[in-house]
This record gives structure tokens, sequence and C-alpha cells, in this order.
């Protein structure tokens, strides 16, 4: 195909609005431009930075849907720009990192990272983990009430599964993707124990064989922004369960 007929496709690809627009933050310049061809395929605009602030900048004047973070930045390592984009985003984020180890990953979890890649990696598995996350922002894991509506109302604590928004004593409450589909599942079925495996197989699909330790990260995260409401119980050697009374919608 026509070099020039490929950077037309791309350009039209990047201003169609239907595509999902990933920001790649890495300072590997020869990485993004075959992402960028790669993730086209899929039907993804990839666009990218090689500085967090560059990076920031572009998420701040966006919108995307995902971003991805090598954790080996100048300015600033991948663990401080995600804490960075926290304070301002719910935006799905991917840690891309030479560096495997648990703990690494685990620090990434803590800090509101929704997957972490280690590189080297195949460009199908990050594209598979895309997916999956942006899979889990479009759908929740639980089924309508019985009048038709997407609304759980409990005491202090509300939940809106079609506007993926949740309130807490009437505040909104910023989520991160997985904590809000945590919340979505145990919301479901309150009251049910659901195990760090029935999480991690319903919340993570392929990659349920991380580790359960994620799920306490998650759940940790959770509590601390629904607080001071006292609403996930913890059950010894079983799991987690939603313990509020339900409410009737107003």
């Amino acid at each position: 195909m026509p070099a020039g007929l490929i950077v037309s496709q791309l350009f039209a690809r990047r201003h169609n609005p239907a595509m999902p627009r990933i920001l790649l933050i890495d300072d590997d310049e020869h990485l993004a431009a075959p992402l960028t061809t790669y993730f086209a395929r899929f039907g993804y605009t990839l666009e990218s930075a090689v500085r967090p602030s560059e990076g920031l900048a572009k998420l701040r004047a966006g919108p995307y849907d995902a971003a991805i973070l090598d954790v080996m930045l100048p300015e600033m390592d991948g663990f401080a720009l995600c804490r960075e984009i926290r304070k301002e985003s719910d935006i799905p984020i991917v840690m891309l990192t030479a560096r495997g180890e648990v703990m690494d990953r685990v620090v990434g979890l803590e800090l509101g990272a929704d997957d972490y890649v280690p590189k080297p990696f195949e460009p199908r598995e990050l594209v598979a983990r895309v997916q999956t996350i942006l899979r889990r922002q479009r759908s929740t894991p639980a089924a309508a009430n019985g009048n038709g509506t997407q609304h759980r109302v409990f005491d202090g604590l509300s939940i809106d599964l079609d506007r993926r928004q949740v309130l807490r004593q009437g505040e909104r409450v910023e989520l991160t993707g997985t904590e809000f589909e945590l919340l979505a599942l145990l919301a479901a079925e309150p009251g049910k124990v659901f195990s760090r495996d029935d999480i991690l197989n319903r919340l993570r699909g392929h990659e349920a064989e991380l580790y359960t330790r994620a799920v306490d990260i998650v759940v940790s995260r959770l509590r601390k922004k629904l607080e001071p409401l006292d609403c996930i119980k913890t059950l010894r050697n079983a799991g987690y369960a939603l313990a509020v009374a339900r409410s009737e919608p107003a």
C-alpha cells in the first residue's frame, strides 16, 4: 500500500469520533509508530507522547478512552504520572514497564492503574488488555432492577449503572473503571459473598491468573473512597460482600 494512502487512512481514523482514542506515554520513540499502525487494525486511534508533561497536556485537552504509561520515564516515573492523572481523571490506565516484579504491579494498582503489562510484550496482548478494560467500561456485571432501570439505591449509597455514577450521601464519588465494576458486582447481589477468585474471573477475564492481592488493593481503594460509609465487609478466608440496606429509588 502506498505510504501516502496509509497516512491518509490514519489521518481519517484520527478524526473519526467513533474510534476509541488511546494515549501512549513512553519515551521510546521507536515504539509509537508500529503500535499506532497495529492498534488501527483493531479500530483504535493511538496517539503518543514521549514526556509526562506532554502526556498530561494531551490528556487535559482530551478526550481519551484509555492511557498506556511506561514506568521508566523522564521528568517523573510512571507511578508518579499515574498518581497525577488520578488526581484529575478516572480514565482506564495500563502500566507498561520492563520491570515485571509483583511489587511493581502492586504499587501500580495501589495508585489506581487498571492493568499492568511487562516488557517485552506482544502488541496483540497489549491490544487485548486495552479491549478488556474498555469492555468493562461499557458494561456492568449487574442486571437491571425489576422496574427496568439500572439504578441501585442503598442507605447512603446510590449507583447509577447507566451513567456509571456513584453518590455517597448525596455527593458524587469519582471511581476508576475497575472500582466501579467491583462495586456494581457486589451491588448486584447484596449480602452475597464473592471470593477473590470470583471477582478476578468476573472483572479481569483472561487475566484472572494474575494474583489475588490485586482484589484486596482495589477493595481497599474503593472502601477509602466510600468513607464514612462502611458497606463492604470482609469475611475471613471467604471474600467480600456489600452489607448495606437497600432503599427504593426516589
